[in-house]
């Protein structure tokens, strides 16, 4: 009787462990915020909205998702976590509820050469698994089939304790691995114009080697000249075949050059080790415009870009080579493999089907596992990522993801939806940062921060359901049903750009005629062939200005004034004011605080703890010697300019006594994108996607060039943003240039004087031009799934 009295208490009262449902943040004050605290409720959906630099980064990566990742690695003994990335406490007062974080952040893939779409999502693993058990003939291990994995082979005696005797045993052992030798597993090999390389009518002392770094009586050239291998004063042309084999081909050797031991090496392997072996947008541009001048890739003709070996090639499932279902669409490759029946690797086939019907599922069934990495879009990116996330048995997970609706069509957007609840009502914390109304509308939840960007943001503007969001008077809920309408008259063309049978990647023969002097917009769902037509027909050449999406590099000493170039003039005003050098107004350089070397905070390395910054005692931050602050220009020091906010620095800059036309220029094109609230000082790891990708734009304006082809600039931007890029893309056409957009947004497109739709899917099921014609038209016809969503966003 008492027993059952005692569980009839309990199923009234909830249980201790069910009290815990919300992730309380109080205190948050990462980068921008001010004393944030709220509350976000677990196993629900939470969309943080507000304009691009309002802080929801700082909010949701930069607190929530760091704390909780470092209190994971704390679990890790000492020793693991040495080898782990060290990351600080967030500069929070409370954090309460935490669980697991998985970030799936916008972050580009590595541009390894080797890294492939199979290889990031370990499907090449377990295709090459398959091949080694079924393949005929059979040929080796899983590493038979590997491009990362060379053959081996090798001999010799090895010393070995037997019974309190050394013994010498002979051993041998052998690697099969199916890397093809020639391009060692890159797919394409490297060929150098040797006229790019020297300049054979002149000799090394003479400065023959034209390469970046071979200066005339830098160390480079030296070690040539003083090996005793060449004769330095003797023209290139007029070398022997044995000293021209030791100028371009010599291997490694040890010499002596001015009493210094020195290796000396070959030129070609010299710059295919410093040179090529490097990711291309790392390079610096004189070095990067030196590679494009003088190497061309080409597809290996051994293997055939396959990167594998002829053996790795021969193995076959039912006609099927490993090379064969890497280069298939993953779709049809999905088809092939359900259609394997083999019970002695039922586990591994079931595994597979998973992985890629969740590309499918994902909208990335248009890509192939052979596709390298590197050249994945970051919402492609992301979506990689995502995958191995689907098929997890793991819940009470808190997933972290970086705007998801990046790069993708309206339509797409509906499937990636579904994806954010199926992983919310497996009962995991889903966190979204995002702009599109389209993914805030299946919220449960909204924070909304602001209510400007910068230091004018940091602040929860409004916390609650959605339904409350468009009464809440903020940015975005009053921007949240904002619908650009179908213009009803459009420019005129003034001559048109013609491309003729475009065949790029899944092409099929496109010819097209591109209306210049107009806004024309290429559109079309994810994989359809918008970049492959924009990119590779629109040649790149003194009148085509091209704004990728490729991430700007940069290091916490870069910052908007020393990327754009404004940094120089500004060094030069101040020089020429004070008659001083202009290495002085430079943190990098001579003008810099001798403690912290321009950083103007001094790092700690505390081996597997965090590392800790503490701002500098002697520069107090300013990152310049005392010396330098003295010196003043416009009632201003140097410091004092580079915390200036743009807008502030633009007006600083227009008149009087500080007036300089060439700083406030690029000032000017800053506040055009909508940058005017970050300070020219800001290092540019702190600036979130979509404010570099506009910092880059505003540094393309500048160029001289008729064509500007933009792809997707509305990534990262608020909707009351997106306003704003309208305006400059038609102050852009106005002044005579013609602009051609690769976009998804249907505000872009309604605003466009032309629009060229892809399609109709991706793929093999794209490539082809589905609609030409004006956006009124587009609606009017509703004859592709363009048309279908741009009719419903205008409210046609």
């Amino acid at each position: 009787m008492s027993t059952a009295r005692s569980t009839g208490a309990q199923a009234t009262e909830p249980h201790a462990a069910d009290s815990h449902d919300l992730i309380r943040v109080h205190g948050a004050r990462e980068n921008n915020l001010k004393d944030v605290s709220i509350e976000i409720p677990k196993r629900r959906l939470t969309v943080f909205t507000g304009v691009s630099g309002s802080g929801k980064s700082s909010l949701v990566f930069d607190t929530v998702a760091a704390e909780s990742q470092r209190l994971i690695n704390e679990t890790y003994s000492a020793f693991v976590q040495g080898f782990m990335p060290s990351v600080a406490r967030p500069d929070v007062d409370v954090l309460d509820g935490l669980t697991t974080a998985i970030i799936v952040d916008q972050q580009r893939m590595g541009a390894d050469p080797r890294s492939t779409v199979g290889t990031a999502t370990d499907t090449n693993a377990m295709l090459r698994i398959l091949f080694s058990r079924l393949g005929q003939p059979h040929i080796g291990s899983a590493k038979a089939f590997s491009f990362n994995v060379a053959s081996i082979s090798g001999a010799g005696a090895v010393t070995v304790e037997r019974a309190g005797k050394t013994v010498k045993e002979k051993r041998s052992f052998s690697i099969t691995g199916g890397m093809c030798p020639r391009c060692e597993g890159r797919g394409a090999i490297s060929d150098i114009d040797l006229t790019q390389l020297y300049d054979d009518s002149k000799s090394l002392s003479e400065g023959a080697i034209t390469v970046p770094g071979f200066t005339g009586d830098g160390w480079m050239t030296r070690i040539y000249a003083g090996s005793g291998f060449l004769d330095p004063d003797k023209p290139i042309r007029d070398y022997s075949e044995q000293e021209l084999r030791d100028f371009l081909h010599r291997e490694p050797t040890k010499v002596k050059v001015n009493g210094i031991n020195l290796t000396y090496e070959g030129l070609i392997p010299k710059v295919q080790k410093s040179m090529l072996a490097k990711d291309r947008e790392a390079m610096q541009p004189h070095v990067r415009a030196f590679v494009d001048r003088a190497v061309t890739f080409t597809s290996c003709p051994d293997c055939g870009g396959t990167r594998l070996t002829a053996a790795a090639r021969s193995s076959k499932i039912g006609g099927i080579s490993i090379a064969d279902a890497c280069a298939m669409q993953i779709s049809d490759l999905a088809e092939w493999v359900r259609g394997l029946d083999e019970p002695s690797v039922a586990p591994l086939l079931a595994a597979l089907r998973q992985t890629l019907d969740s590309f499918v599922e994902i909208g990335l069934g248009y890509l192939s596992l052979e596709r390298p990495a590197g050249t994945l879009s970051g919402g492609e990116a992301q979506r990689v990522k995502m995958i191995r996330h689907l098929g997890s048995s793991l819940t009470d997970v808190t997933y972290v993801f970086d705007e998801p609706s990046t790069g993708l069509h309206p339509h797409d957007i509906q499937r990636m939806n579904g994806l954010l609840l199926q992983l919310r009502d497996k009962g995991n914390t889903v966190l979204v940062v995002e702009h599109k109304p389209e993914v805030i509308a299946i919220a449960d939840h909204v924070v909304d921060l602001g209510p400007g960007a910068g230091s004018a943001g940091g602040t929860v503007c409004y916390e609650g359901p959605l339904t409350g969001l468009r009464a809440a008077g903020t940015v975005t809920g009053r921007h949240l049903d904002d619908r650009a309408a179908v213009k009803k008259t459009v420019r005129t063309p003034t001559g048109k750009l013609p491309i003729r049978g475009a065949a790029a990647h899944n092409l099929r023969d496109v010819d097209v005629d591109v209306p210049l002097g107009v806004l024309v917009v290429v559109t079309g769902v994810a994989g359809s062939g918008k970049s492959s037509l924009v990119h590779g027909s629109v040649p790149p050449g003194e009148d085509v200005v091209s704004v990728d999406q490729s991430p700007i590099r940069g290091s916490r000493r870069s910052n908007p004034a020393t990327y754009t170039g404004l940094l120089e003039p500004i060094r030069k005003a101040f020089a020429k004011a004070n008659g001083v050098k202009p290495a002085l107004f430079s943190p990098n350089s001579e003008g810099a605080c001798p403690t912290c070397n321009g950083a103007g905070v001094v790092y700690t390395d505390l081996a597997m703890m965090a590392g800790v910054a503490t701002t500098c005692e002697d520069c107090e931050g300013r990152r310049f010697d005392a010396s330098v602050l003295e010196y003043r220009f416009g009632g201003k020091d140097i410091s004092e300019v580079l915390a200036m906010p743009v807008t502030e620095a633009e007006a600083f800059f227009a008149a009087g006594e500080a007036r300089t036309p060439a700083a406030h220029r690029i000032l000017t094109r800053l506040a055009d994108v909508g940058l005017g609230y970050i300070s020219l000082g800001q290092p540019l790891t702190t600036l979130s996607g979509g404010e570099r990708q506009r910092l880059k734009l505003a540094t393309h304006m500048g160029d001289k060039g008729g064509i500007y082809v933009l792809d997707e600039p509305t990534t990262g931007l608020h909707l009351a943003d997106v306003e704003q890029l309208l305006g400059l893309l038609d102050r852009l056409v106005d002044s005579g240039k013609s602009v051609i957009v690769v976009e998804h947004h249907q505000a872009v497109m309604a605003h466009a004087d032309w629009i060229i739709d892809l399609g109709p899917g991706a793929g093999h099921d794209g490539g082809r031009i589905v609609f030409e014609g004006t956006p009124a038209e587009l609606v009017a016809a509703r004859s592709t799934l363009t048309a279908e969503h741009l009719a419903a966003y205008v409210g046609a």
